[in-house]
């Protein structure tokens, strides 16, 4: 034995049919992921495999597949060939068929992975915990966009936005609720505790907050809180007098701690509106019972179309936040900016 280092692998020759080439270096976990690193615009959302929007077909090469029960895709597309980029890894040089979107100009942050160490946790409501983690450099990012976590001693990445400002400082916060069962969660509550590591890689996402005069609607649902706080952060933090209307739906009174979180943030443009959908009927509560999208239409004053709507939170609310606007108001799609999640 020599006791030579081993040369490391050339990288991988990735070919878009009709599109650009990039390459994937050694010891990139995705194929989603380098090309988003290389700045091509492949299409996606959710990232960790529940979507289904960054589905692509295999011309030519050999790809493994990281997650085959993924429920980003159905057994009939399964069947006919496709796959998922956020769960794909290639093994040689491939050809590729996927349609690129449109390249987003405002979200020219490529991604990239971070050792990043936790500085800091605080309860928010009974499951929801703020996490704040330390990298190195600055902490670039979109308010709104969220970065991936690789939980220790879990397989896969979980996505999880930012609630703060991007800062010099490489200060990146995140509201994370532990969900019942939920593997993820379960093992970030348990070990990410003030000095513990975790490896971070971002930013992603396309429902971070735009320029504009028109006033910005908010709508958080459970933890979804997170990222409508940095896009409100974001737009307080401009000059000017466009305002914030921010709807927050929680299930019962025990979470209403969530509402200290939008303390600090200037009254005179922040107009805040909370519904519980749950409420305990052993507990006061005067405000709104039922989902939070019923608050909208009748809180905001004139047209819907008038604002630009941001909207995050569990699937259902989703949808039903895009029926409401797309469907019986015709807002135009683009003053609608969200990511989902399954």
């Amino acid at each position: 034995m020599s006791g030579e280092p081993t040369a490391p692998a050339p990288p991988l020759r990735i070919q878009v049919e009709g599109g650009p080439a990039f390459e994937m270096a050694e010891g990139e976990d995705t194929l989603l992921r380098a090309a988003l690193r290389a700045g091509v615009p492949w299409p996606y959302e959710c990232s960790v495999g529940g979507c289904g929007a960054c589905r692509f077909e295999l011309v030519e090469g050999e790809v493994v597949t990281l997650w085959p029960e993924a429920p980003g895709l159905s057994e009939r597309e399964r069947r006919r060939g496709k796959r998922l980029a956020c769960q794909s890894r290639p093994l040689r040089d491939c050809r590729l068929r996927v349609r690129l979107e449109p390249s987003d100009e405002e979200a020219t942050i490529p991604p990239r992975p971070l050792q990043a160490t936790v500085v800091g946790r605080r309860p928010i409501t009974p499951d929801m915990d703020e996490f704040v983690l330390q990298a190195p450099g600055q902490a670039l990012f979109g308010p709104g966009q969220y970065a991936l976590l690789y939980p220790p001693g879990v397989v896969g990445a979980r996505a999880y936005s930012m609630a703060n400002l991007p800062n010099a400082e490489g200060r990146w916060a995140f509201v994370i609720r532990r969900v019942p069962g939920g593997a993820g969660s379960q093992a970030l509550f348990a070990t990410l505790q003030p000095g513990a590591g975790v490896l971070l890689d971002g930013p992603y996402g396309h429902g971070h907050l735009r320029p504009g005069e028109r006033d910005v609607v908010c709508v958080a649902g459970g933890s979804g809180l997170g990222p409508m706080l940095s896009v409100a952060r974001g737009v307080l933090a401009q000059a000017g007098t466009r305002r914030v209307h921010f709807f927050l739906g929680l299930r019962q009174q025990a979470e209403l701690g969530a509402l200290r979180e939008l303390d600090g943030l200037d009254p005179a443009r922040l107009q805040v509106h909370t519904a519980l959908s749950a409420p305990d009927l052993g507990q006061p509560w005067a405000g709104h019972r039922g989902f939070v999208h019923e608050m909208i239409e009748p809180a905001l004053p004139g047209p819907l179309d008038r604002y630009d709507h941001y909207f995050a939170g569990p699937p259902p609310m989703v949808e039903a936040v895009q029926q409401l606007l797309m469907v019986q108001h015709r807002v135009p799609f683009g003053q609608l900016h969200f990511d989902r999640f399954v």
